[in-house]
Order: C-alpha cells, then structure tokens, then sequence
C-alpha cells in the first residue's frame, strides 16, 4: 500500500531496564508484509490512522494526524505488566493520501481482516472518527455473519450526520447503519456520554429513527455508577460480540484540551474505566480504537497521557 509507512522505533523510548519494565523495552515492530494467517491469539497490534481529512470536512480542528505517533511516545514509557504469552505490536501507520479520505478506510478494512487472520486483536490509533466506519468494517467482514457485532462509542456525539455529501468525522455510524440495513442486520449502537448542547434535535432524530441506545453525560458519572454498569450490562448481553471506540473529545477539557472539539462539560476518566472493565470482563471485545486526539492543542501531553493510559489498561486486561 504506497499510504503504508512501517512502524519507527523512535517514537518507542523510556526509561531503560535490564527487565522489559517498560512497554518501549516491550514492544516489537513488525509489518503489514510479514504477516501471515495463523490460528494463534495473544498479540496485541497497534495501528495508526493518520488523517486530518474527516475533521477538515466535518469542520473540526485539523491536527488528529500527529494523534498516532504522540500516543505511542506516552505509551511506550509507561510500566509493563503483560505476562509473558501476551506480545504487543506495532505494525505502524496508515495515512491519507491527499484528500482520499475513503481509499484510506477502504486501506483500513483491509488491513483490520490482516490483523484478524494473523491472529491478533486490532488496537487503533486516531486520527479523526471517520476511522470507526473503517475498523468496524473491517471487523464485521472477518466475523461469522451469525454474530451480532454491537458497537459502544465513548463520545459527547452520535456521529450519525448524513455522508450525502462525502464521509467525514461526524458520520461513521451512520454509514454503519446503512450498510447493515442493506445487508437486514442489526444496527447495536450504544453511545454513551451524549451531550444536547452537542448534538442538534436532528441527530437526535436520525439516532432514534435507527434504535440507537444513548446514555446523557449528565448520568454517565461516578454518582450514577450503578445505573451505568447496568446499561452497559444490558447491551452486552444482547450482542455476541462488541466492538469500542473511544472518542477523546468526550472527555471533559480538564482531563482532555487536546481535542477536535474540546469542552469543559464532557464526562472524566474514572468512569470510563468502570465501564472499560465491565466490556473487558465480558471477553466480548474484538476491537478497540481511540481517536480525535489533536496534539497541536495539548496541554503539557495531558489528552496524550490519558489516552496512552487508557490504552495501558485495556492491553493488561485483555
């Protein structure tokens, strides 16, 4: 693929040890040539997406496409805990080519069955939310067609808006809903931490015309703990499998200034990662990916932080 570039282990460094302690030390590099079908489990692979070109389209604050490489650089000086059967990857980044916003998702789909056959769990790296229509494809195409894959948004938006007039950041979820109309499947799209000052009463209409679940920012808190575990619970147990994207701008600016679309009213990182356990613990997860980080507004790698951290607990819970 000529918008492949392999992964760089410059973008790997921590502290040194004698002892793998630290996920740099950890990491191996590999590439999208040398991967091969196999029947094995236990690797981890990390996937950039390197696109501004959905955000630009969608309005929003172009700079997602340095998010890839910023997370890898807090990632990799985190500590490692993974046992010793479990092998995390860097397969490195595909970016936009131009303005080919959708050769690059089409790359994607490709890739994410790659992943899958070779026997690894795809962990992606935004880049805009255009990124979601992507993995999700990908996924979906290397799934029994008998399996439900359901979808869980971390996100203060639906992301449904019409792709009439090209694909964007804003309507990932809505080009999913197609898709599985066409082929008379179901559409199971949780989207949690919804805000109505960040949605117009259309969104709220075209989310509610295709059954999508939602949960307000104003209940998706630590004060409303039990209510949201029991939200989440209900929909795993109506899905065979899920499928998570992590949206950074979801998050309050506080903990996340480095954002497409940064807002102080979004939800914290403690409840995220109650609700994180519950799908991890429910051995249902198939993909997860975080996107619209935008290190070009970023304070002191706050949003990049969070998100390396968030990364740091799923790959030890997996």
């Amino acid at each position: 693929m000529k918008n492949y570039k392999q992964a760089e282990k410059s973008f790997w460094e921590g502290r040194k040890s004698n002892d793998q302690l630290y996920l740099h030390e950890r990491v191996r590099l590999e590439t999208l040539e040398n991967l091969v079908p196999t029947n094995g489990k236990g690797k981890l692979a990390l996937l950039g997406y390197v696109c501004d070109e959905g955000v630009r389209r969608n309005k929003g604050r172009v700079g997602t496409s340095k998010g890839p490489n910023a997370i890898r650089k807090q990632l990799g000086k985190l500590p490692n805990h993974l046992a010793v059967d479990k092998q995390l990857v860097d397969i490195g980044n595909l970016s936009c080519d131009g303005e080919n916003l959708e050769e690059l998702q089409t790359n994607v789909i490709e890739t994410v069955g790659a992943l899958i056959r070779a026997g690894m769990f795809p962990l992606l790296l935004g880049g805009g939310h255009d990124l979601a229509y992507a993995h999700f494809t990908g996924l979906r195409n290397n799934t029994a067609s008998e399996k439900t894959i359901g979808i869980i948004n971390f996100d203060a938006h639906f992301d449904m808006r019409s792709n009439e007039t090209g694909n964007n950041s804003g309507t990932p979820f809505y080009q999913i809903a197609l898709d599985l109309k066409k082929k008379e499947a179901p559409f199971k799209y949780f989207c949690v931490g919804i805000r109505k000052d960040a949605n117009d009463a259309k969104l709220f209409k075209i989310a509610e015309e295709y059954g999508t679940i939602y949960l307000e920012r104003t209940y998706f808190s630590m004060s409303y703990l039990e209510h949201v575990q029991l939200r989440i619970m209900q929909f795993l147990e109506d899905v065979d499998l899920v499928y998570t994207s992590i949206d950074m701008d979801g998050f309050s600016s506080a903990y996340a200034p480095g954002v497409s679309a940064a807002s102080p009213m979004g939800f914290s990182p403690d409840i995220v990662l109650e609700s994180l356990k519950l799908i991890l613990e429910s051995g249902k997860l198939v993909g997860l990916d975080v996107v619209e980080l935008n290190p070009d507004f970023d304070i002191d790698n706050a949003t990049s932080k969070l998100a390396a951290s968030l990364l740091h607990y799923v790959i030890h819970s997996l």
